[in-house]
């Protein structure tokens, strides 16, 4: 019997092309567009609106001759996602929502929603690669590393991964944008979509500043003299040098500011001058709620492996020991540029991503 599949469209090239393999390789395919955010007025004045994005996904769809179907999560993620990052950011956190969308709507929400229609799996158009070996399930590294996003993927479990796939595993974006021009689909030109997941090409300071509690605070240098002013915690994180407003100061150098601490009991916000200073490294990091997807945590602890705090940010080898209770510390072979409170940070093992957790310290 053939296994039916229900892949996730977003209306951009990358879904749209997954869809494309999975028909020819023989599934029965059917397309959901799910709907994570309810727009306003602010939002209509944007540039990519829902309507626009279902709109190429229903192209695909009518080209492939696949049903489609448009679900609305905008209240599971609000709940689940949004109010989480809100929370976060009013502690002065840097949270990454996409990951939390990923485990909270994309494979948990939407692969229960897949059911209703007796799908044997979800796909979606995500650059990584799932195998099974040794009656394990495995989440590697995409072909095309450049575009790679298993850092987002973190967070999932043995059981997602067993009803997923990615059919994009082996292909490079520019071998997935021919595959769309040569099918007609009209994304196949389609900018990437980028920024937080649901704040798109709006300008990030003016969406958020609807949603969290700012209050106008200092800007140190660090020797504690008193340089500028920041309009709100939540607008920066540690390693920004945009949007601090500082500039040149008398008997300082000629070099850009860097955010280096925020002191979150005195909305205090202190920077360095240069992006090679030693206040912005750091060789050691704390983090919890360690997920691990195909080890354990003594392998993890054993084994000298490698890690990033961005997506596409350098790996860099690094060993993992117990902190206390519930908490980790992760010792880096050099230091680690800019960590902030409430990112993830991801572990490999070669090609194999192995999960990671959240900073919590450094």
């Amino acid at each position: 019997m053939t296994e039916k599949v229900i892949i996730g469209m977003s209306g951009g090239v990358d879904s749209a092309v997954a869809a494309k393999l999975l028909v020819a390789d023989g599934y029965n395919v059917e397309a959901i567009y799910m709907k994570n955010w309810e727009e306003d007025d602010f939002d209509q004045q944007e540039i990519c609106t829902s309507k626009e994005d279902m709109h190429y996904a229903q192209n695909v769809c009518d080209e492939l001759q696949i049903p489609f179907h448009a679900v609305n999560f905008a209240s599971e993620y609000w709940d689940n996602v949004f109010e989480a990052f809100i929370n976060s950011y009013n502690k002065g956190h840097t949270p990454n929502p996409d990951i939390l969308c990923n485990k909270e709507i994309k494979f948990k929400v939407f692969l229960d929603y897949a059911k209703k229609f007796k799908a044997d799996k979800i796909a979606t158009g995500h650059y990584a690669s799932v195998s099974y070996q040794d009656k394990k399930f495995f989440l590697s590294k995409s072909k095309d590393t450049n575009k790679d996003q298993t850092y987002f993927l973190y967070t999932l479990n043995q059981d997602q991964l067993s009803q997923t796939l990615f059919p994009l595993q082996d292909l490079k974006k520019n071998q997935v944008r021919d595959i769309a021009k040569k099918n007609n689909f009209r994304c196949y030109d389609r900018k990437d979509s980028t920024g937080i997941c649901f704040i798109g090409e709006r300008n990030f300071n003016k969406f958020i500043s609807k949603y969290v509690e700012n209050k106008k605070g200092g800007i140190y240098d660090s020797n504690n003299n008193h340089i500028g002013n920041h309009e709100g915690m939540s607008y920066l994180t540690i390693g920004q040098r945009s949007g601090l407003g500082i500039g040149g100061k008398k008997n300082s150098k000629e070099l850009p500011w860097y955010v280096y601490k925020k002191d979150i009991t005195k909305n205090q916000v202190y920077v360095c001058q240069g992006s090679d200073n030693d206040l912005l490294f750091h060789k050691k990091i704390i983090f919890n709620q360690l997920n691990l997807i195909s080890h354990n945590v003594e392998f993890l602890l054993s084994n000298e492996i490698e890690a990033r705090i961005r997506h596409r940010g350098e790996l860099k080898k690094c060993i993992v020991k117990k902190y206390k209770k519930n908490d980790f510390c992760i010792e880096f072979n050099d230091r680690m540029w800019a960590p902030a409170i409430g990112q993830s940070v991801v572990f490999y093992h070669k090609d194999i991503c192995l999960g990671g957790g959240v900073i919590i310290d450094f």
